[in-house]
């Protein structure tokens, strides 16, 4: 559907760009930006349970703040004003940062993170937290300490994991944009499954600094990121400039290199299968329609195979599944019922290819089989700069269906392979919606080279300008 016109819709509905705007301009204030958004949170939010805590008063005296700073000339960060969630699995001063485990309730952060420090320097005013599975695991935002969110679109569908509480937000009108981050598929599936746009940057392109007090494994070191949710491609834009900056706490931040030119920027791959599970007919139907609106706006799109792919996913089930195992025991205690259910059939897909014990040398030549991979894909790129693929193989899966039996698992493993591919390699990928299918929302994903983030909103902005946007949506 068409943007809305500010002046004949609620604020809620308005776009982080034109909130922005309007407040930078005095056409609104922040305080009733964050009013508009308060209330719709408390008209949705307990029916889709997307955000688990609400800082109603803080958010108001933030917003106060912010429209002081208006009418005193202060300089303005490119989301002033504008009212932003927050993933519960990243530190906001002041706030609980459970990951959804019940032991971890009361583990209030005495800092900010990175991307939370970021936004708030960005001018954003921080409305409440969004839920996620229990330690970010599943596809499906369910845990024991806050419930399950569902997706705006069909309570039975997930909203995605582990960002589904964000895409929630953002989808059904809670919030314009909200912060995620992404380890194997937790920006772009839930953006995909609630019919937004998503960007998962370059591997230390936005700063990252975990949570206060941890060490993180190696694969969550260099496979995170951190990045935001939308529901348009402007919003997208603006709300990655803000998280935008260096941050001395992330020890392999690389937040000013550049790409070189490409050899030919205007040409694209198209690449429906690796040869892991082929597309439905609604995803195939959505690639078709991404193409589409590619050529018609001036880039050459053709079929091509990318196998190092299928590689690189297999590949992110031992380097980061292996380093998992070592806190897997605690997980197991903490996470509840459904979140072991569903590591046994993690590990089981693991296995298959691994087996069930791998070895310290696997583990090592794992290492340097990716450098290889990143280098060929590299290389491929400087030719064919983007590669529109699928973000599932399938529309938004039912709701516990990996709870099932270890064949499900390994089936929505395949549906998955992108999401595990692009984090093993590092390169930076955009989420975007196409249309909807059996009232359920479908898109693709674009690849880019890395740090090129900026040729992928360009393209997401080319998808946007012919295939339009599907949110915010009414609550079914």
């Amino acid at each position: 559907m068409d943007q809305p016109r500010p002046e004949t819709t609620p604020l809620w509905q308005w776009s982080a760009a034109d909130l922005a705007r309007g407040i930078a301009d005095r056409t609104i204030t922040s305080r009733e930006a964050v009013t508009s958004c308060l209330e719709r949170i408390e008209a949705v939010n307990p029916v889709l349970n997307a955000l688990v805590e609400v800082s109603a008063e803080e958010a108001l005296a933030s917003a106060d703040v912010a429209d002081q700073m208006v009418a005193h000339g202060r300089h303005l960060g490119p989301l002033h004003g504008v009212p932003v969630s927050i993933k519960d699995n990243t530190d906001e001063v002041g706030h609980p940062n459970t990951g959804g485990v019940v032991a971890h309730a009361d583990h209030v952060a005495t800092t900010d993170a990175a991307s939370t420090a970021a936004l708030r320097r960005a001018g954003a005013v921080l409305v409440g937290r969004s839920n996620v599975p229990a330690f970010s695991f599943r596809w499906v935002t369910d845990n024991e300490l806050h419930g399950r969110t569902l997706n705006p679109w069909d309570a039975d569908r997930t909203p995605g994991g582990s960002s589904g509480g964000a895409a929630a937000a953002v989808a059904s009108g809670m919030v314009p944009v909200a912060h995620g981050n992404d380890i194997g598929g937790s920006i772009r599936y839930p953006s995909f499954a609630c019919g937004l746009t998503g960007l998962r940057p370059t591997t230390g392109r936005l700063a990252s600094s975990g949570t206060d007090g941890m060490d993180f494994p190696l694969s969550a070191t260099l496979f995170a990121v951190e990045g935001p949710l939308a529901r348009c491609n402007e919003d997208l834009r603006l709300a990655y400039a803000a998280m935008l900056g260096a941050d001395s706490r992330d020890a392999f931040q690389a937040h000013g290199a550049t790409p070189t030119p490409a050899r030919r920027p205007r040409r694209i791959g198209l690449v429906r299968s690796v040869g892991v599970a082929d597309p439905t007919p609604e995803v195939d139907r959505a690639l078709d329609d991404a193409a589409a609106a590619l050529r018609d706006g001036g880039y050459t799109v053709e079929d091509v195979e990318v196998p190092l792919l299928a590689e690189a996913y297999r590949l992110w089930y031992l380097l980061a599944i292996e380093e998992i195992r070592l806190i897997r025991p605690m997980m197991d205690a903490l996470g509840g019922a459904g979140l072991r259910t569903a590591m046994d059939g993690v590990y089981a897909v693991a296995a298959d290819w691994w087996g069930t014990a791998p070895s310290t040398e696997d583990y090592m030549m794992g290492y340097a089989r990716r450098s290889s991979l990143i280098t060929r894909l590299a290389g491929l790129m400087d030719g064919l700069p983007y590669l529109v693929m699928p973000v599932s193989t399938e529309q938004a899966f039912r709701q516990d269906a990996d709870l099932t039996g270890h064949d499900e698992s390994r089936r929505q493993a395949a549906a998955q392979w992108s999401q595990m591919a692009i984090p093993l390699l590092g390169f930076p990928a955009l989420a975007a919606p196409t249309g909807t299918a059996g009232g359920l929302p479908v898109g693709v994903q674009v690849l880019g080279r890395r740090f090129d983030e900026a040729g992928l909103l360009d393209l997401g902005a080319v998808l946007e300008a012919r295939l339009g946007t599907l949110t915010p949506v009414d609550v079914r």
